[in-house]
């Protein structure tokens, strides 16, 4: 786990522009620095040594040919059997790095090379004798790949403070990425906060020559999985039970593949605790699981350190239990800020969860995220489509929508959330619905929010059916399996997953995701719509032989959660912290 930042410019990136992102790219890889120049082309690496902890795996890695030279961010679990293959063809390896692996497949394959590697990944490959550039980021977008285009060429990195540190790129606003954030919590991909500044989607390529992008495609669709899925296919429980459970020990076995020891999130929940379940049982020693707990918490529902310590118990690991306090909090607030690539509503459980496994002295860290989406975790699985079908009768229904429509107006007033206002109309589709859950403020409120004129731009022509099918693609007609596919390409993608990259990163921490894999999302495909015949993510919980307990499979669903919002309205006659503060609106300040 690393960061980079690739220029290809007219005029060759300049030393203290190289130095500036570097910097910033520090906390992404304490462990080593690297930068290779050939004219206008540079590539600056910082590195997390997780495999091959020699530095003789330092980037940029230069082929074994000398044709390819390589910046590379992430995790490639099948490298061994992969390099296995190469080897079986003569191909001869100075390191045991997966970094190698990439740069002997790209030299074999090209970019056919890609629906091969299993893992997470963003990587610019520069060919000496092509003078062109190939890059390519994961199929979920676990790990970011950000581009900026200026007058003198293009530039691409692992942040987007990395990319405005170079002094080069426009800070004025994308209207449409700081609605989405006003709307729905996050910045929504290809989108930034910055008008110049883009991701490249997760699961595209690109080539580069002559300092300009000269072609993109998108390699690996993600809502294919969803929209080609059967919708009820016939198979029995025992089956669907079966192959799951394979899947995921194949998926958590390789998020093992380290150097260095594996740590696991570990709360109260059945996502953290399967995944610690199945840990246990590939043979992990000295298996540690850490748990954050707020004093705020405790008694009521919301702690998950007594019930992250039964779970710790149950598969015999070694169990750490961090509390974070206000006091800490407000020190820690400027850091948090500093390190959010991009605004976000979440995050910050993440960050004190991996400030924790640092602390340890831990490097690698497990996550359960990604289960809710997998396994219909959260209740919209279950409400949204009977709202859907109920309203979709009763709005036949003669004065049905007058009365509707007063109803939302009066409960937009009740709650000062205009998005109420707008309900009879977008709860007619599942789409809508998911719209209307998700939401933080109606459409209306981005004046209020980002000003006249941005918001008049991001505004033209808005649908929410529109502004989701750019997230999504084509959903299936299957409500469940359009709403998994909807949470996976949105809330997962441009939140949850960009929150533990950006969060971990800052403690020098690699977070991997075995519930977030394109290859198990593959050998799951077949059984995707026979998921909701599984209620609480049994599924899930089943997967270790020593199943999880029934007191967690119906223990009431809290989230991740922290108490930042009571934090931020305590004032105590301080003036440490702003009370009162909306936290969505003090990140938006922050952010400008």
């Amino acid at each position: 786990m690393c960061g980079f930042i690739a220029a290809f410019t007219v005029t060759p990136l300049a030393s203290e522009s190289a130095r500036q992102a570097l910097d910033r790219l520090a906390r992404r890889g304490p462990d080593g620095e690297g930068e290779w120049r050939n004219g206008g082309v540079y590539l600056g690496h910082r590195r997390l040594a997780i495999l091959d902890l020699d530095p003789r795996a330092v980037q940029p890695m230069e082929s074994g040919c000398a044709r390819y030279v390589i910046v590379f961010n992430g995790e490639i679990y099948n490298y061994l059997s992969l390099r296995g293959e190469l080897e079986a063809e003569g191909v001869r390896f100075r390191t045991t790095s997966d970094t190698e692996v990439i740069l002997a497949l790209y030299a074999t394959w090209g970019e056919a090379m890609l629906p091969r590697l299993h893992g997470m990944f963003a990587f610019v490959i520069w060919d000496r004798v092509g003078r062109q550039a190939f890059a390519a980021r994961d199929p979920y977008g676990i790990k970011p790949l950000y581009i900026a285009k200026t007058g003198d060429g293009i530039l691409l990195c692992s942040q987007v403070k990395a990319l405005l540190a170079t002094g080069l790129i426009s800070r004025e606003p994308d209207a449409n990425g700081q609605a989405g954030f006003w709307m729905l919590g996050s910045v929504p991909e290809p989108h930034t906060w910055y008008r110049d500044i883009q991701a490249v989607p997760a699961g595209h390529s690109l080539r580069i020559r002559d300092k300009r992008v000269i072609s993109s495609r998108c390699w690996h669709d993600i809502g294919r999985a969803w929209r080609n899925a059967p919708a009820r296919p016939d198979l029995p429980r025992d089956e669907v039970t079966k192959r799951v459970r394979a899947a995921l020990r194949e998926s958590v076995a390789r998020h093992l593949v380290a150097d260095v020891p594996v740590g696991v999130f570990l709360s109260g929940g059945i996502d953290s605790g399967a995944l610690a379940g199945l840990m246990a049982e590939t043979g992990v020693r000295s298996l540690q699981g850490v748990t954050i707990a707020f004093d705020e918490f405790t008694g009521r529902q919301e702690d998950e350190a007594p019930v992250a310590a039964a779970l710790a118990r149950h598969y015999d690991i070694e169990h750490h239990v961090r509390r974070v306090t206000r006091e800490e909090f407000v020190a820690d607030l400027p850091r948090i800020l500093d390190a959010m690539d991009q605004p976000s509503i979440d995050g910050v459980n993440t960050w004190y969860a991996t400030k924790a496994v640092a602390e340890l002295g831990l490097k690698v860290v497990v996550s359960g995220v990604g289960g809710d989406e997998l396994f219909l975790g959260y209740e919209g699985f279950r409400q949204l489509p009977r709202l859907v079908g109920l309203w979709s009768r009763w709005s036949k229904v003669p004065g049905a929508m007058p009365v509707a429509r007063l109803a939302g107006r009066l409960q937009a007033r009740r709650t000062g959330n205009g998005r109420w206002c707008h309900a009879p109309e977008w709860a007619r589709t599942i789409g809508g619905a998911w719209w209307l859950r998700r939401s933080t403020c109606g459409p209306e409120e981005l004046r209020t929010l980002m000003g006249e004129d941005l918001a008049e731009e991001a505004l033209d022509g808005f649908v929410v059916e529109a502004r989701l099918a750019a997230m999504t693609g084509p959903l299936p007609q299957e409500t469940t399996l359009a709403l998994a596919q909807i949470e996976s390409m949105t809330y997962l993608r441009n939140q949850l997953l960009r929150d533990s990259d950006w969060a971990s990163m800052d403690h020098s921490v690699e977070l991997r995701t075995p519930l977030v894999d394109a290859h198990l999302l593959e050998q799951v495909q077949p059984l995707l719509g026979k998921f909701d015949d599984f209620p609480n993510k049994t599924l899930l919980a089943q997967a270790p032989v020593k199943a999880l307990s029934r007191e967690i499979v119906e223990r009431r669903k809290t989230g991740f959660g922290i108490p930042v919002q009571r934090w931020l309205e305590e004032d105590n006659g301080r003036n440490d912290v702003v009370p009162r503060m909306n936290w969505q609106r003090e990140i938006g300040r922050v952010f400008g």
